[in-house]
């Protein structure tokens, strides 16, 4: 048992329904919530002192905070993870969030190509929950067929890529200085000659040993050209930052009056277009099974914001993630609605990918 679960079960029934009731009233209206306010709903009636007493003693334990010196208490980040982890209540898929989310995936024909199939998820995602969505779409993992260098100028180029299933993508990249016409052949015969029936994850790991095995057969400028070519498509090149695709950002502006809540999400905003960490997105989701909640710090991708993440990976017919959908928002978001809609989303975006391989 850990600190925090300990914590839980140590606490009386007054305690925790103290807690609770703070956490529940903190998430639906986004204001402290006073002891006044408690005495009203408890199931226990007592005094709006007895309460305070109470609150304090949460307040002592890290749970709840105080805002303002006269003002009711806040739920802190180890509080809210507290409830979300021991007292959240995760109920089933609301029906009409049900057909929301069904009827926008349908809109995606079956001719639809994976980026268009995409950004139907995450606008399905942001129209039910009123949060941002993020959605990472799957990478590309049809075999290469082929693969050409062609020289734009003197200090770029392009990779032509064309997939056994007929996929052509073509991605800008700087060359090593003093590459020739030559040298580009040489590193297009040599890509060619590794790539036949293979994805592009499997093809870096070969080159990437190809070329220290090789080294001495392979001339400086080509070798260098190839191993640029691997640079452009890892995962750290634009096409990865191109795979997270950002919905309904304007939800998170709606009803964020106070100075503090406005400049944390520009601060979210500004993660987003940088698309930081992006391969960093698809671990948070890769390291367990189902949905997962990150709250505030414990967001290492959008930590400054101080947001909560709702994430979940989604699988190809062959149980591999392959990808990662969720939302994100203000630390009071309704976990409790907002975790079967990110489940229930990734489900069938795993079907819909299934059902076209």
């Amino acid at each position: 048992m850990d600190d925090a679960s300990k914590l839980l079960s140590d606490m009386n029934a007054r305690s925790r329904e103290v807690f609770r009731r703070v956490v529940e009233g903190y998430l639906e209206t986004g204001d402290p919530v006073g002891s006044r306010t408690l005495t009203r709903s408890l199931s226990e009636k007592v005094s709006a002192a007895t309460i305070r007493n109470v609150m304090q003693d949460l307040e002592y334990l890290g749970l709840l905070g105080s805002p303002h010196i006269s003002a009711g208490r806040v739920p802190t980040q180890f509080g809210l993870r507290m409830f979300v982890d021991g007292l959240l209540e995760v109920g089933g898929l609301d029906a009409e969030d049900r057909e929301m989310i069904d009827a926008t995936l349908d809109g995606a024909s079956s001719d639809a190509d994976i980026a268009q199939v995409m950004t139907q998820v995450g606008n399905a995602l942001s129209g039910a929950t009123q949060v941002a969505s993020l959605v990472l779409a799957p990478k590309h993992e049809a075999p290469v067929k082929h693969i050409e260098f062609v020289q734009l100028g003197h200090d770029r180029a392009l990779v032509v890529l064309v997939f056994a299933d007929g996929q052509v993508e073509n991605r800008v990249f700087t060359p090593p200085l003093g590459q020739t016409a030559s040298s580009m052949r040489e590193a297009s015969n040599f890509l060619n000659a590794l790539a036949e029936g293979r994805t592009l994850s499997e093809l870096g790991g070969v080159i990437s040993r190809e070329i220290a095995a090789r080294r001495a057969e392979i001339d400086r400028l080509a070798a260098e050209m190839v191993e640029q070519g691997v640079a452009v498509w890892g995962d750290t090149g634009e096409d990865d930052e191109a795979r997270l695709i950002v919905r309904g950002r304007s939800n998170l502006i709606d009803g964020s009056g106070d100075e503090d809540t406005l400049n944390r999400i520009k601060e979210l905003f500004d993660d987003l277009e940088r698309k930081r960490d992006i391969a960093d997105f698809l671990d948070l989701a890769d390291q367990g099974d189902g949905v997962r909640i990150f709250i505030g710090s414990e967001n290492k991708l959008f930590s400054l914001s101080g947001s909560s993440l709702v994430v979940s990976p989604y699988m190809n017919a062959d149980r591999k993630i392959i990808g990662a959908v969720g939302v994100i928002g203000p630390t009071r978001l309704n976990y409790g609605r907002i975790v079967p809609i990110v489940d229930y989303t990734a489900q069938a975006v795993g079907r819909i990918l299934s059902d076209r391989t």
